[in-house]
């Protein structure tokens, strides 16, 4: 049974470095003085009080804990880090140097930085908004160092045995009588020194992969932690007594929850055993039942083991809708792998999966390596908007059309923002203006783009059919006949007892539609209505327009290409 919310739960990720940084140098492999770095202040109230507004509930800050970087802070009393284990001059936030510790690379004052990242919390709270951050459980940097530990606290491997190849209460896996090689070819930018990187024995790479030396398209920069399963040998489980990555790992939780945070993105927890995160997860909520838990997965298999057994509150939808919905926006694909989508997650799942169309991970809608338009996202907004009741995710700068179109670092050009490098984003930098957060240098064309996603938040936020309501698909009552072209058309109700809406989407980019949309008996019965009675439809969606029908003789429409229509259906008054 679903709860009302005051709002559907809206997650928008910032990129933290590159939010707000308005240096417009954009140098390829440019350090932090050349080409500039946002701060944590950088979002300000003013920032947070327009995505607000906006229709956000959940602010996701990523690059939050410190990680390996190539940008030197030892006159602050960081360590270095050696480039030839880091990606990209600024790093990548995956490779966690200490969990205890913030960015320097966000603070106005590295030595203030915690203080400064606790006033962000506030800052966000006092504007209604939640905090995520990410939990990165599965790996860390090879020089992890925690200089910021509480009192009391060994840092990860401190304690190891390093003689054999596995010991359940290590922190790390090694490779005994082997020392780590380095994967041929890593960049190194221009104007950093580099010294050889020395580890021995090896330990294991973070994407699994047991060899002294791993490939640059491993993650060669990160090791593999050990939650007591013996990888080399049958993957077997040695889970009693308690690993002690499991205890530190909870308490790494419980130092960020107690900061104020309220939920977190937990990076590739596929990776991790269900079984850490079934006893992890409670041990969290047992101070801060409110703190959530998000699930980077991609594997369907697994999603049942890591909501129930591992008890996260939200899974990543990437393999199913995503996938299906890229398909359709690149002018490919079929709305019958929508249909297929819900039918595998059924029940409680699809409520509980965070549908998206961009991330940190993923090419830009407007990129070359996507839709090449990134009003071609409207259909498949609306539907990763209001298919279900579950979360929804934007990535910042999706609502102005980021298109990435150089190579920006050790990424490349490849229609991603960088990860792993300093950098300015033109098309946010014309939504943040010079710090006035209002959009005042953005273009029409932007402006159109990003009024439609805030109309799609301000709907789903206050509608009740959306927010707490039943879904059905309408698919299968209409075919390729009366003109409905049932492999790009997507039509379906969200019904509840207080609102019952029809949203027909068409995803072809090139034709409209005329037709004729057959909703059948049953399903006029399964919102509690009648089949044989006559209802006023009402657009409620950019087309102010009423239909008058009756409920047996289906409903006229005519669709543009690339569009949606949302109905309300209502009883008409009698005069």
């Amino acid at each position: 049974m679903n709860t009302p919310q005051s709002d559907k739960l809206v997650v928008y990720q910032i990129y933290t470095r590159l939010f707000g940084n308005l240096n417009t140098t954009n140098k390829f492999y440019g350090n932090r003085d050349e080409n500039g770095v946002g701060k944590m202040n950088d979002v300000s109230d003013k920032a947070l009080a327009e995505l607000k507004k906006f229709g956000i509930s959940h602010v996701w800050f990523t690059g939050i804990i410190e990680h390996a970087t190539m940008t030197d802070y030892s006159a602050q009393g960081i360590s270095k880090d050696n480039p030839y284990v880091v990606k990209g001059i600024a790093g990548s936030p995956y490779a966690i140097k200490d969990y205890y510790d913030v960015n320097p690379d966000l603070a106005v004052n590295v030595a203030n930085r915690m203080q400064e990242f606790e006033a962000l919390v506030a800052r966000s709270h006092k504007a209604g908004l939640k905090v995520l951050i990410d939990c990165v459980p599965n790996h860390v940097a090879r020089q992890y160092q925690s200089d910021m530990k509480p009192k009391g606290v060994r840092d990860f491997g401190q304690d190891d045995n390093k003689n054999g190849q596995f010991d359940a209460q290590n922190n790390f896996y090694y490779l005994p009588n082997q020392a780590f090689s380095v994967p041929d070819n890593v960049p190194i930018p221009p104007g950093i020194a580099a010294v050889p990187y020395l580890e021995n024995p090896a330990k294991a790479t973070g994407n699994d992969v047991f060899v002294a030396k791993p490939s640059i398209n491993d993650w060669f920069e990160t090791i593999k932690l050990n939650y007591g399963i013996d990888y080399q040998n049958g993957r077997t489980k040695h889970l009693d007594p308690i690993p002690s990555t499991w205890l530190k790992m909870r308490d790494i939780l419980r130092y960020w929850a107690d900061k104020g945070v309220d939920g977190f993105r937990c990076d590739m927890a596929e990776m991790v055993p269900a079984e850490f995160w079934g006893w992890v997860i409670p041990e969290i909520k047992k101070a801060k039942p409110d703190v959530i838990f998000i699930a980077e997965i991609y594997n369907p298999a697994e999603y049942a083991n890591y909501l129930f057994k591992g008890k996260f509150d939200y899974l990543y939808d990437k393999v199913g809708l995503y996938d299906a919905l890229r398909r359709l926006m690149e002018g490919q694909g079929n709305t019958a792998d929508i249909t297929r989508v819900w039918q595998q997650e059924s029940g409680e799942f699809a409520n509980r999966m965070l549908r998206f169309l961009e991330n940190h991970d993923e090419q830009r809608i407007a990129s070359k390596y996507f839709a090449n338009n990134p009003f071609y996202a409207i259909p498949a907004m609306v539907v990763s908007a209001t298919l279900h009741t579950g979360p929804l995710m934007l990535y910042f700068g999706q609502e102005v059309g980021v298109n990435p179109t150089v190579a920006e670092g050790f990424s490349g050009e490849d229609g991603r923002t960088t990860m792993f490098d300093y950098w300015g984003v033109p098309e946010y930098q014309a939504w943040v203006n010079g710090g006035q957060f209002d959009g005042g240098k953005l273009s029409p064309a932007q402006k159109n783009l990003r009024g439609f996603y805030a109309d799609l938040l301000k709907l789903t936020n206050k509608s009740d059919a959306i927010r707490n309501g039943a879904f059905y698909d309408l698919q299968y009552a209409n075919g390729q006949t009366n003109g409905y072209n049932s492999t790009k058309m997507y039509t379906y109700l969200r019904h509840s007892a207080k609102q019952k809406l029809l949203i027909v989407c068409n995803f072809d980019l090139q034709q409209g539609a005329q037709t004729t949309l057959q909703i059948p008996a049953h399903a006029w019965e399964t919102m509690g209505l009648s089949a044989t009675g006559k209802y006023a439809l009402k657009e409620i969606f950019h087309h102010p327009q009423t239909l008058t029908v009756e409920a047996d003789t289906g409903v006229p429409i005519q669709m543009s290409e690339n569009s949606v229509r949302i109905f309300e259906i209502q009883t008409p008054k009698l005069k």
